[in-house]
C-alpha cells in the first residue's frame, strides 16, 4: 500500500484565515489543544498521488512539507503487512530543523512534574494512526482506505488509542465535521498537569486517566478515581496513559526478555521485523520502555518504512549502524541491515492457554533474504543469567488463566526491580558526590560537584553492588563497563548532574536567605550590592520557573532581600534597578 518511490504525497488542503501557530497566546484558540496535540492528519489513497493528505487540522499547525511528507508514508500499512479492517500503529519522526521552542505556558511545568521517561519529546513528533481498508465497491480500487493520524509530542499511547478508537469510526463515516467538533472537545480540556486524575469528554464519552508524577511510587496504582457520582455517563477509566499490555507484546520473546532488557540498556541498534504496523510498534514501544524509571535516550522508530527521510542515514555501510531501535514488515530491511548486530524476526501474536513458542536465538550468519525464520539473530552473550523462576510464574499464570493485565503487571515490575537493582548503586555513588550542606555557605560560590570516577564506582560494587537488591547472578562488572560506553550512561549522568547542580545551586540560595542580609552589606561596595541583587534576580526567575527546588517561604524572602537591598542604595541605581 506504499505509494511508489517516486509519488510525492499530496499538501493537504487547508482552511484560510487561521493565525500562525507561532503566535498564539496562553487564552488564543487551540492553546488548550496544543498541549495535548500538534494536529490530527487524515491520510488517504490517491489512485495518481499514492497517500495524499487529505486534512490538517487545526489548519495553522506547523509541520513543514517534509514532516508531512513522512506522515503520509508512515499512516499506511506497507503492501507486505495485508491489514483488512481497522488496525492502529504509531510511529515518531524527526522535527525538521531539530528541537523547537515549547511555546505553551505550562509545558515546563508539565515536563518538570512527569518521570523523565514521559517528558515531552522536544526535537521528535508521535503519530497515533487508525487505520482502515474495507471493500467499497465505489471506489476505483475497490478498496477504502484512510487512515486518521494524531501527531503529539506526547508519548501517552494508550490515551491516544483509547482516544482514535472513540472518534475515527464516527469520523469515518460523517467526516470533517466530526473532527471539528471533536478538536473542538479538546481544546477544553484542562492541561496535562503531573499527579492529577483529569476527566476528558469527548463525542458524549468522557475518558478519566492519571497523569503521572515523579511522586508516584514505582509499580504503585493510580490515585483512587472520584467523581464518577457526578459525571453521567460513568467514565471510561483508563489504569494507564502510557501503559502497554508487556505480555502480550513480549509473548514470543519471554525466554530472552533479560537479554533484550540488556541490549536496551547498552544501546545496542536493533532491528525488529514483525508481520505489521501494529505488531512493530507495540514491540518498539515496549522494548524501549523496559528500561523506566530510565529514560531512553536513543533514537527509535516504532513504524520505519523506505520512504522515510532517514533510510540512508540509518541503511548506511559507510559507518557502524545508530543507536536506534527500527520496527519494520517490508523484509527487504533483512538484506538492507544485515549488518545490523541484532535482528528480531517475529509472527504474529497467538494467545493460547500455553506459553507461546518462544523465538530462538541464531547466529546473524543465519540470517536469509525474505524467508527468514522467527528468531533473535545476534552474536551477544548476556551478562546475567536467565531468571527461570519468572518463565515458571508466567506460565503458571497463564495455565491458571490469569488475566494478561496482571500477567503483564509481574513482567514490569520484574524489569522495574531489575533496572533498579542496577541503577541504585550509580545513584548512591552519585549522592557520595555531592559537596556536605555544611561547606556551602551564603557569600562564597558553593562547591563543586565532584567528578564521577568509573573506577572508585566499580571498586564500590564489592559492599553496595546489585546484589544486595537482585537475586540474578552473572557479570555484573562486566555490564557496567559497557554501560558507561553507551547513551544511556550518558543521559543519566546530565540528568542527574543538573539535578545536583540544581539542588546545590537552591541550597546556596536557601544559605543566602538565612543570613543577616544588613551585616553583610556594611562593608560592601556599590558594584557588589548590585551584583547580589542581580545574581538574586537570576535565581528567583529561575526558581519560578520551576527550574530550582526552592520552597515557596525561601521565594519570598529572596524577595525581600531583594527590596531591602534595593533600598538602601542610591536614588539613580534604586530607578535603574526597578525599571522593567
Amino acid at each position: 500500500m506504499d505509494a511508489g518511490p517516486g509519488a510525492a504525497p499530496h499538501p493537504a488542503r487547508g482552511r484560510p484565515g487561521a493565525p500562525s501557530s507561532a503566535t498564539r497566546a496562553p487564552g488564543a484558540p487551540w492553546a488548550r489543544f496544543s498541549a495535548w496535540l500538534e494536529c490530527v492528519c487524515v491520510v488517504t489513497f490517491d489512485l495518481e498521488l499514492g497517500q495524499a493528505l487529505e486534512l490538517v487540522y487545526p489548519s495553522d499547525s506547523r509541520l513543514t512539507d517534509k514532516e508531512k511528507s513522512s506522515i503520509c508514508y508512515l499512516s499506511f500499512p506497507d503492501s507486505h503487512s495485508g491489514c483488512l479492517g481497522d488496525t492502529q500503529f504509531s510511529f515518531r519522526i524527526r522535527q525538521c530543523g531539530g528541537q523547537r521552542h515549547l511555546w505553551h505556558p505550562d509545558d515546563r511545568h508539565c515536563d518538570s512534574g512527569v518521570p523523565v521517561s514521559l517528558q515531552r519529546e522536544p526535537a521528535h513528533y508521535f503519530g497515533y494512526v487508525y487505520f482502515r481498508q474495507v471493500k467499497d465497491s465505489s471506489v476505483k480500487r475497490g478498496y477504502f482506505q484512510k487512515s486518521l493520524v494524531l501527531v503529539s509530542r506526547l508519548p501517552f499511547v494508550r490515551l491516544f488509542q483509547a482516544l482514535l478508537s472513540l472518534i475515527a469510526p464516527e469520523y469515518f463515516d460523517k467526516l470533517v465535521p466530526c473532527l471539528e467538533a471533536v478538536c473542538s472537545e479538546i481544546d477544553q480540556w484542562p492541561d496535562p498537569m503531573p499527579g492529577q486524575t483529569l476527566n476528558l469528554p469527548v463525542m458524549g464519552v468522557v475518558l478519566q486517566v492519571h497523569i503521572p508524577s515523579r511522586a508516584d511510587k514505582p509499580e504503585s496504582s493510580p490515585p483512587k478515581q472520584c467523581g464518577h457520582e457526578n459525571l453521567l455517563p460513568a467514565p471510561v477509566v483508563l489504569s494507564s496513559v502510557h501503559e502497554l499490555d508487556l505480555f502480550r507484546c513480549f509473548q514470543p520473546v519471554l525466554a530472552h526478555v533479560q537479554m533484550l532488557w540488556e541490549l536496551m540498556l547498552l544501546g545496542e541498534p536493533l532491528v525488529v521485523l514483525a508481520p505489521s504496523p501494529a505488531v512493530s510498534s507495540e514491540m518498539v514501544l515496549a522494548l524501549t520502555s523496559c528500561l523506566q524509571p530510565l529514560k531512553f535516550c536513543c533514537d527509535y522508530r516504532p513504524y520505519f518504512t523506505v520512504h522515510d527521510s532517514e533510510f540512508k542515514e540509518f541503511t548506511t555501510r559507510t559507518q557502524a549502524p545508530p543507536n536506534v531501535v527500527l520496527g519494520v514488515t517490508n523484509p527487504f530491511f533483512i538484506k538492507t541491515l544485515q549488518h545490523w548486530p541484532h535482528i528480531l524476526r517475529i509472527g504474529e501474536p497467538r494467545m493460547s492457554g500455553d506459553l507461546p513458542k518462544q523465538v530462538k536465538l541464531k547466529k546473524p550468519s543465519r540470517l536469509k533474504t525474505l524467508d527468514t525464520k522467527p528468531g533473535l539473530y545476534t552474536a551477544y552473550t548476556a551478562h546475567l543469567h536467565r531468571d527461570k523462576a519468572l518463565l515458571r510464574r508466567l506460565l503458571k499464570g497463564l495455565q491458571r488463566e490469569r488475566p494478561s493485565d496482571l500477567l503483564s503487571a509481574l513482567l514490569r515490575r520484574h524489569l522495574l526491580e531489575l533496572t533498579q537493582s542496577f541503577i541504585i548503586p550509580l545513584e548512591h555513588y552519585m549522592a557520595s558526590l555531592m559537596p556536605l550542606q555544611k561547606s556551602i555557605t551564603p557569600w562564597k560560590t558553593p562547591p563543586q560537584i565532584r567528578p564521577f570516577r568509573q573506577d572508585d564506582f566499580l571498586r564500590s560494587l564489592e559492599h553496595s553492588g546489585p546484589q544486595l537488591t537482585c537475586m540474578l547472578k552473572g557479570d555484573w562488572l562486566g555490564l557496567y563497563r559497557r554501560f558507561f560506553k553507551s547513551p544511556h550512561f550518558d543521559g543519566w549522568y546530565r540528568q542527574r548532574h543538573k539535578e545536583m547542580a540544581q539542588k546545590l545551586e537552591a541550597l546556596h540560595l536557601e544559605a543566602i536567605c538565612e543570613a543577616n542580609i544588613e551585616i553583610w552589606m556594611k562593608d560592601k561596595s556599590e558594584v557588589e550590592v548590585v551584583d547580589l541583587v542581580l545574581k538574586l534576580r537570576e535565581r528567583l526567575v529561575r526558581a519560578q520557573g520551576h527550574q530550582l527546588p526552592v520552597k515557596e517561604a525561601t521565594l519570598k524572602r529572596a524577595r525581600l532581600y531583594i527590596e531591602t537591598v534595593v533600598r538602601s542604595l542610591p536614588t539613580d541605581l534604586q530607578v535603574v534597578l526597578c525599571s522593567p
